[in-house]
């Protein structure tokens, strides 16, 4: 039983945040429910790192929610990021914290972030269909609300009419597939499926329910031609949601395709790489060339995004644990560097717009700052000694461990030519003369923390073989 407590735990913090406001009087600037969102995230996030996960499944409710080393992993993995967005979130609840303006209502966003997370957890301990979808869907939902949390902001709502128009088109087509394959197997649960794929691997129905859910979840993980929605949500929605979205959305949707792949559609998976490297193709090269064109740093990110959906998609050409082990490290990886740049894009953001000419000069201003932002970009385009090099490399070599080089070979090209735009973003930081119009930027004591323990992960994520020993290790147990 105590292999829930995380689960349990993070349910009640939820409902615990939600309902501050009912206990305290009414005060806007209370951070009641900021201290007990990080605190309890933080607890959770130990529990996690010390819990040590059952080998195989341990299995609750017959079968419909499993825990294991991989979910366990991944639970750590949707925390960190939650905890890391509501610690960024702190300053947009403050008067002058951010150009856009002030947000209100602490305890509903926190509380809809937590849920969201939830149902993540949902997801990485999903033991059959239904408590799969209800996972993407509890988890996808509060992204919609949060999406359009500054209500007066045109562009705010605009992402959220988009996002949500989007995405509900997305969940119908995942359930019409999930529905096929119903149809096919005459059951939900995963062992179900796996028995029937295995003597029936040619069967249309689950075909068509395969190729559908990789639809809806190309959707949520970003990917070309399923993308069109990512820049202006990237754009328009608060940047503590842009970043959470950016980086728990994304990861949702590759737990929940390895959970296919790797488990119920394994017999057929050889099959299935032919459709992952034309989306893996796609998304790398449309994530490339989008980046290229970008002057606002949020829709940068978001292409950038899109084409580091292509890259874990490399790793899905693998077999067994160590094609799952390098996919896992490399989301770790890419929340580390991508929470990190939007730090400070938020930090740029408080006085300045959060477009590229606001970079300038900021290495005579602030040359910490500017150092963290380049070793962050060096860590997305994949230059060592940074993280990003260790897990691209771990990643590719899943795919070249099954003769897949040429694709390994697009991988690294394309990974040379998004060098080309980060380069940009580190031009705009070094090189460009500074606008001596701009508002001076200032870091409080909380940004410095958080600031320091990312920046530390980028680079040694990437440098000290525990982090991916400790990922295959609880890999190899499930």
């Amino acid at each position: 039983m105590n292999f829930l407590y995380p689960d349990m735990l993070i349910l009640i913090l939820a409902i615990g945040v939600l309902a501050v406001d009912l206990i305290l009087p009414q005060d806007e600037e209370s951070n009641a429910p900021f201290l007990m969102s990080w605190l309890g995230l933080a607890s959770i996030a130990v529990i996690l790192i010390t819990q040590t996960p059952p080998p195989g499944d341990y299995m609750v409710g017959f079968g419909t929610y499993t825990i294991n080393g991989i979910s366990t992993i991944m639970k750590l993995l949707f925390t960190l990021a939650c905890l890391f967005s509501i610690l960024l979130s702190k300053s947009y609840f403050t008067a002058g914290g951010n150009l856009r303006g002030k947000m209100n209502r602490h305890s509903e966003f926190m509380a809809l972030m937590i849920f969201c997370t939830f149902g993540m957890y949902t997801v990485a301990s999903a033991g059959d269909m239904i408590s799969l979808f209800v996972g993407i869907e509890l988890s996808t939902i509060p992204l919609y609300i949060l999406s359009s949390f500054y209500k007066d902001d045109r562009s705010s709502t605009e992402a959220a009419i988009k996002y949500i128009v989007m995405g509900s088109v997305s969940t119908a087509i995942g359930l019409f597939g999930f529905s096929f394959i119903y149809g096919a197997v005459g059951y939900v649960g995963f062992e179900d499926i796996t028995n029937f794929v295995v003597n029936n691997p040619r069967d249309p129905f689950i075909w068509i329910g395969f190729i559908l859910i990789l639809s809806s979840l190309g959707f949520k993980l970003g990917l070309a031609p399923f993308h069109m929605w990512a820049p202006d949500v990237y754009q328009g929605a608060p940047t503590p949601v842009t970043t959470f979205l950016s980086v728990g959305s994304k990861s949702v949707a590759v737990t929940a395709l390895m959970l296919l792949i790797y488990g119920p559609l394994s017999a057929i998976h050889q099959e299935t790489n032919t459709l992952l490297i034309v989306l893996a193709c796609l998304s790398m090269v449309i994530g490339n060339l989008g980046a290229m064109r970008q002057k606002e740093l949020r829709r940068f990110m978001a292409y950038s995004s899109i084409a580091q959906a292509g890259y874990i998609l490399v790793g899905f050409l693998g077999k067994g644990e160590f094609a799952q082990s390098s996919i896992i490290f490399y989301l770790f990886v890419f929340m580390f560097t991508n929470v990190c740049t939007f730090f400070i894009f938020s930090i740029i953001g408080q006085k300045r717009t959060e477009s590229f000419s606001s970079l300038r000069g900021l290495s005579k201003e602030k040359p910490m700052l500017a150092a963290l932002l380049m070793m962050c970009m060096f860590s997305l385009a994949g230059i060592p000694p940074f993280a990003g090099f260790t897990g691209k490399f771990i990643l590719f070599a899943s795919a070249a461990k099954e003769g897949y080089y040429w694709m390994v070979l697009v991988g690294a090209l394309n990974s040379t030519v998004s060098l080309y735009y980060y380069l940009l973003i580190i031009k705009e930081a070094y090189i460009n003369k500074p606008d001596e119009n701009q508002p001076p930027l200032h870091l409080n004591t909380l940004q410095k923390i958080n600031l320091s323990i990312l920046g530390t992960g980028v680079v040694l994520i990437g440098l000290i073989p525990i982090f991916y020993n400790r990922v295959s290790e609880l890999v190899n147990l499930s």
